[in-house]
This record gives C-alpha cells, structure tokens and sequence, in this order.
C-alpha cells in the first residue's frame, strides 16, 4: 500500500514508521513490539554506559529477531568555559533556594564527546542492523567501518543544509525533523530554541535537495500526518510522541497524565536545562532562564546545574517532560495496535485521495 518502498527496502522492515529513540522512555519491550508489528523499534543509547547498552541490546533481541535502531548523539564533547558556566551558576541560584537545595556545582564534570572509539566498538561486535545519530555524524572512519559491517546509517537534518552534509558522509537515511518534534532537536550546530523550521516546510525541501530516502518527523500522531509525510516527498516517519502512551513505554506517571489533557500549547522550545534546544512542557524554570537570554554552558555540561532541579521537586516550575506538538493525538493502546492504527489509518487517507 506504500507508495514508496524505499525506507522499507533500505532498513528491511514492512511498514515506513520509526518509533523515536527516546532516551528512558523507548524500553526494549517498546522497541520490540514495533519492529514486531513491522515498523522500526528504536533505543536511545546515548547516555547509556556500555554494560547497559549490552544489557538492553540483549533484552531487545531476546523479543525480536526483526531489525531495530540504535541512536547516538554526535556532538563534540564541551569546550571548558569557567566564566559562562560561572555566570549561569548565578541564574540557577534562586531556583535551588527556592527548593532548599544544597549549592550548584562551582564547575563543569569532565564530558567526553556523544559518540567514540568504545561505542564504535561494542556496535562492532552487535552489528544492529540500523543505527542512528542526533546533532550531526561521527568522524568518516567510524561511518565507513559502520558501513562496512553492512549497518544501515540514519541521522537528523533540521535544514537543508544539514541534509546535504548528511548526503556527502554518505548516510543512508535522512531524518527531516521539524520544529514541532519533543525532544531535543538534532540541530548539527547548537541554535537558539526560537529558530526552526515546521516539518511541512522541511519536508519538501529537504526531499527536493537530496536524491536518499527521507524520513518526516515533528507532529505526526495519526494516519493523516503519515499521509501528508508521504505527499511532502517523505518515505517514511518516525514518530516519538505518539508512544509515550503504550505500556510498553517508560514514561512515568506524572508525563502520562498531563498526555491525558496535551494541548498543541502544552511545550515550549528551551535550552535552559542541556544546553540545546528541546521541546518540551512549559515551566516557569525554562521561561524565566528564556527571559534571562544567557549564553549557557554546552551541551551536555548544562546538565550539571538543571539535574539537581530536576531531582529535587515533582513540580511543573522546573520540569523537563519531552514531548511534542502533536500529544493531543496520543493513544493509549499497544505498541502493536497502535503500528496497526497508524497503517489502517494511512491506507484510508491513500484510498480516500485516489478516488
């Protein structure tokens, strides 16, 4: 029924959906049960140290034996900068007294880059059939021995731009993501939150500027926007938001009810807790940090002043719940009903549009 194979011949699966690597939130039993109904499980493994990245791997094929991704995050490991990391300390100061909070740490912990020789590695010796890469693309030599293990190659473009860079590194996927995804957008160089491009302009763009497979993603939630993505120059989506419902997911409690009542409203674009521009709900944290408009330490060093807000209050003042434009849309079913829903729906709009 799809009108273009060409992701589903590329990444071996039956249907053109791509769950979203979501960190935390994308289990093993979530991306399993995609790849199961013929889409493309994803895991998050950037923040994930090796033995657990061993660990989920070996959970995830004991559920499947279908392709499934694994996703990195590409960027450059923090430059030191005492002085900007000092300066935000300041800003962050009220919120910890607000909450009775010990003081922030008085230095960047030492970062390494998103994607190295260990990680290389152990992908080496898994050999998934898909991997994929957020904030740009490793070095040349970890692609090519990527490819060379016959590992199919994805990473996000936010611009046109971005997508020629990722066609000339040889990708073999590109994923167009628009500003409406949750998440953190897989910008190549760090922007500003309030700069981005909607998927409907993206798209299309992207699509005319690059002969591989594109993939839409930002504000698809039914059958509709997978339509619309195929209409756009798309060959497929990948879809975040729209799992974070199904029970095989890891969101928690407290994200689970407020996708209960989401609003396209819900989320604000805000750096104000890693460094780099996310989607995510609304609190008066990122607003006032938004307001503050300070040049915040890199990503991931931003982390070392937000984290411990985080941990200390269940509070809308200073949340970090990740989601997307699109969560009015969210359905609590299975993974597997769920893939379904989403294929029946897209064949009813395709019938619909060729009579």
């Amino acid at each position: 029924m799809w009108p273009d194979r060409r992701l589903c011949d590329v990444l071996g699966i039956e249907h053109p959906i791509i769950q979203a690597p979501m960190a935390g939130s994308a289990t093993p039993t979530l991306a399993a049960a995609v790849s199961n109904a013929g889409g493309l499980g994803s895991l998050g493994c950037a923040e994930m140290a090796a033995d657990a990245l061993l660990t989920h791997v070996g959970e995830l094929r004991a559920l499947t034996n279908r392709p499934f991704n694994l996703n990195f995050f590409a960027h450059p490991a923090p430059r030191p900068d005492p002085v900007r990391f000092a300066r935000t300390r300041e800003a962050v100061l009220p919120w910890y007294r607000r909450f009775g909070l010990a003081e922030p740490a008085s230095a960047a912990s030492p970062h390494g880059p998103g994607f190295d020789a260990t990680r290389l590695k152990l992908l080496l010796e898994l050999k998934p059939k898909v991997v994929s890469f957020h904030f740009g693309v490793p070095d040349r030599a970890s692609l090519a021995a990527l490819k060379t293990a016959g590992i199919a190659l994805m990473s996000t473009a936010t611009t046109v731009a971005e997508a020629k860079a990722l066609a000339a590194a040889e990708i073999d996927v590109i994923i167009a993501q628009g500003w409406e995804a949750g998440g953190h957008r897989g910008s190549h160089e760090p922007r500003v939150p309030s700069d981005g491009v909607g998927t409907f302009a993206l798209v299309p763009q992207i699509a005319d500027a690059v002969r591989l497979p594109v993939v839409a993603a930002g504000g698809i939630g039914n059958g509709r926007g997978i339509a619309a993505a195929f209409a756009l120059g798309a060959c497929g989506v990948q879809i975040g938001t729209g799992f974070l419902s199904c029970p095989e997911a890891g969101t928690d409690a407290t994200r689970r009810a407020m996708l209960r009542n989401a609003a396209e409203t819900d989320t604000m674009m805000t750096d104000a807790f890693s460094g780099r521009a996310a989607r995510a709900m609304r609190s008066d944290y990122a607003r006032e940090m938004e307001r503050a408009g300070l040049d915040l330490p890199d990503f991931p060093s931003m982390y070392d002043l937000s984290e411990p807000l985080l941990g200390a209050v269940d509070s809308r003042a200073a949340s970090f719940l990740l989601y997307g434009q699109a969560a009015r849309f969210n359905r609590e079913l299975p993974a597997p009903e769920l893939v379904a829903c989403y294929v029946e729906e897209a064949a009813a709009v395709f019938a619909r549009l060729k009579t």
